[in-house]
Parts: C-alpha cells; sequence; structure tokens
C-alpha cells in the first residue's frame, strides 16, 4: 500500500499552512486592488430631462446623480440615476442605469472608452410590460474637447407614437465637443441620429431621426452651468412616446465630486 503523506498528520499540516499563505496573498491582492479603487460622482439639476433628442420629464426639472468606481488601469463601475415624468411611459417615477466600461489611452491625448449599460424604469406600471433595455457602446475621445461614439441596442422598445408595438435593434451614432473661450466658458455643440431597425413598410418600418444641440457652459471649480439649444426632426414623434425637444431651451447646474 502507498503511504499516504497525510497518514501521519505532516502532511496535512503542511496543506492548511499552505491553504493559509496562498488566502493570505489572495486577501492581500484584493486589499490592494480594494485600496486602488477611486470613488467620484456627480450631482446635477436640470430644467429638462431630455435625452437622444426626447424629453423623459416632460419640460419639467429633474434632479440627476452619479456615483462610480474607478482603477488606475481604466476600468470603472457605476450607477446613475434621474427623476422623470410619471405621466410619460411606462410611468416610473424614476430611472436608474447601471454601467461597467474600460477607458484605453491612445497617447498622451487620444482614448477610446468601451461601456455596456443596462437600463431601468423604477415603480413603472405593474400592468405593462417592461421598458427596461440594454445597450453597449464603443466611443473615441480626444482630450476633454471632442468625443463620437457608436451604440448598439439590441432589444430597443419601438412605438408609433404612444403606441408600443415591439422590441427591434436600434443604432445611435453621435458626436459632441466642447471648446474653451476664456474665464471658465466653454462653447458646447453635439449631434446624432437615432436610427431603428424593421422590415421595409409598415408603421413599423427601419426608421431613424436626427437631433443636435448647442450652447454655452461655465466651470468653477467643482460646478458647472450649463445652457443649450435643442433641436430634433418631427420623424422622433414615430419612434418613442415622450415629447420631442423641438426648439428647447434647457438649462443644468452640476457638482462632481
Amino acid at each position: 500500500m502507498v503511504d499516504s503523506p497525510f497518514h501521519n498528520g505532516r502532511g496535512a499540516g503542511a496543506l492548511f499552512a499552505g491553504l493559509f499563505l496562498l488566502s493570505g496573498t489572495a486577501g492581500a491582492a484584493v486589499a490592494d486592488f480594494v485600496r486602488e479603487l477611486t470613488p467620484g460622482g456627480e450631482l446635477a439639476l436640470t430644467s429638462d430631462y431630455i435625452y437622444r433628442g426626447v424629453s423623459e420629464s416632460d419640460g419639467h426639472v429633474a434632479a440627476q446623480g452619479d456615483l462610480h468606481l474607478s482603477t488606475p488601469g481604466g476600468a470603472f463601475l457605476g450607477t446613475w440615476a434621474s427623476s422623470r415624468d410619471a405621466e410619460l411611459e411606462p410611468g416610473a417615477t424614476a430611472a436608474l442605469e447601471v454601467y461597467l466600461g474600460h477607458r484605453f489611452a491612445l497617447g498622451s491625448t487620444w482614448g477610446a472608452t468601451l461601456i455596456a449599460r443596462s437600463h431601468y424604469y423604477l415603480s413603472a406600471n405593474s400592468y405593462e410590460p417592461a421598458d427596461d433595455y440594454q445597450e453597449i457602446a464603443a466611443a473615441l475621445n480626444y482630450l476633454d474637447s471632442w468625443s463620437v461614439s457608436i451604440t448598439c441596442i439590441p432589444n430597443a422598445l419601438r412605438y408609433w407614437f404612444s403606441a408600443r408595438l415591439s422590441r427591434e435593434p436600434a443604432w445611435v451614432a453621435d458626436t459632441s465637443g466642447q471648446w474653451a473661450l476664456g474665464k471658465g466658458f466653454l462653447l458646447t455643440a453635439g449631434a446624432g441620429y437615432y436610427r431603428s431597425q424593421g422590415p421595409d413598410s409598415g408603421i413599423d418600418r427601419a426608421t431613424g431621426y436626427g437631433y443636435g444641440n448647442a450652447g454655452i457652459a461655465w466651470e468653477h471649480g467643482a460646478w458647472r452651468l450649463d445652457a443649450g439649444y435643442f433641436v430634433t426632426q418631427e420623424a422622433a414623434r414615430r419612434l418613442s412616446p415622450y415629447p420631442i425637444a423641438e426648439h428647447k431651451l434647457a438649462g443644468t447646474v452640476s457638482l462632481r465630486f
């Protein structure tokens, strides 16, 4: 019979000692990782919650907040939330977004970002199907001045005005920029196009709409004040149950921490 190394207890003691050392090393690695995490966030108050050319607050004030953790290597995760008008579909009082991503440095001035988001409507009408959706986006950035991104939404909600039809894949292309004017002032602008897939004809056919904004911002320390003018194509009414930002003025005050 082959003698077991644990027969006299010495082998077992060595095994437990090894496991203890291994667990200690793993624990130290986890502790080091946690110490490297950098928390951050933002609180904001906006006169109108406008997103991709439509308003989810129906022109009313909305409170918003973001909390996130990031690592020196570029990974980050967080959550973002906003109040909204409960009279709009799907009857939710707030929206919550959970996200996870990674930033890649492409030299001293350029960078790229990959991010996955899951969007939820809180306290929505329980007698209606959920409007929650997920998306993944890739962005290219130049310093803090300009960015362009492509977003894929595999399960986007499709409406015909206020009537819900189905879920269809959708794509979003957008770009935004800001340029310093001096003394904390910045000129801001953005444009995008939302494209919903579908059949070649019928009310649920493939279609899309464009949107954009231009404005001015002022930064002082951690505070920022934005004022902008928003426009959206009429075609957005056929895709979304929300009011479109048609020649709309809106402002936001935010605090980063």
